[in-house]
């Protein structure tokens, strides 16, 4: 029998943070994997520039296996959208995990499933989150796995976060086979993947600034 991942779209959602995860996920024979939204059909990413389709709406999946909710501008309306986070919360009563990326969290946490527990996303959004009930860490991937939550920080965690899915899932061996069939095995020419290693360059202050500037034309 097939899992069913569910993945979140939205208008103006951040692509890596569900593309990521579904790269990992759909690799696996026994999983299925469904993306939802308010309605069927095409969904914006936050700069208009990629459609995503959506093949059902959120009550169509009532009940996943795994839910992911993606990050991108696009939650801010989302943490006060009933009808989004009654699904949330319908589908994590009867989820095997209930997963964030980046500020999807926000989500998780507006729907009430963070309250109390630690719980990451983006680095920028820390006050957000800390907002919706969770305590906030700045760790890639934390798991609450007796309450089947996991949340991941920024964009590209969420692939870390889908390795360590299939593990839990299935198996280790099964993770590794995902990590080498999409051949993830980093070698940036920079290191400024945190704010603690950007800052620590003799330049940091310029790099913060610089995302500061490119931010501000996705508001």
């Amino acid at each position: 029998m097939s899992l069913q991942v569910a993945i979140a779209l939205f208008p103006r959602f951040t692509a890596l943070d569900g593309i990521g995860p579904y790269e990992v996920l759909q690799r696996i024979p026994e999983v299925d994997v469904t993306f939802v939204g308010h309605r069927r059909g095409e969904v914006r990413s936050e700069n208009g520039f990629l459609g995503i389709t959506a093949d059902a709406e959120f009550e169509e999946i009532a009940h996943p296996d795994v839910l992911i909710f993606p990050g991108g501008v696009g939650t801010r309306p989302l943490v006060k959208d009933e009808r989004v986070l009654h699904w949330v919360r319908t589908a994590h009563a009867t989820t095997r995990f209930t997963t964030s990326v980046c500020t999807g969290s926000l989500v998780l946490g507006a729907a009430g499933l963070l309250d109390g527990l630690t719980a990451t996303t983006h680095w920028a959004a820390y006050a957000e989150l800390e907002a919706q009930g969770a305590t906030p860490t700045a760790a890639r991937v934390v798991e609450h796995l007796d309450q089947r939550i996991i949340t991941a920080a920024g964009v590209s965690s969420g692939i870390d976060m889908a390795l360590r899915l299939v593990e839990l899932l299935f198996d280790d061996v099964a993770a590794r086979a995902c990590q080498l069939m999409i051949e993830y095995d980093p070698q940036p020419p920079f290191d400024s993947g945190s704010v603690a290693k950007a800052q620590a360059a003799a330049d940091g202050d310029a790099v913060l600034q610089r995302v500061m500037a490119f931010a501000a034309h996705r508001q």
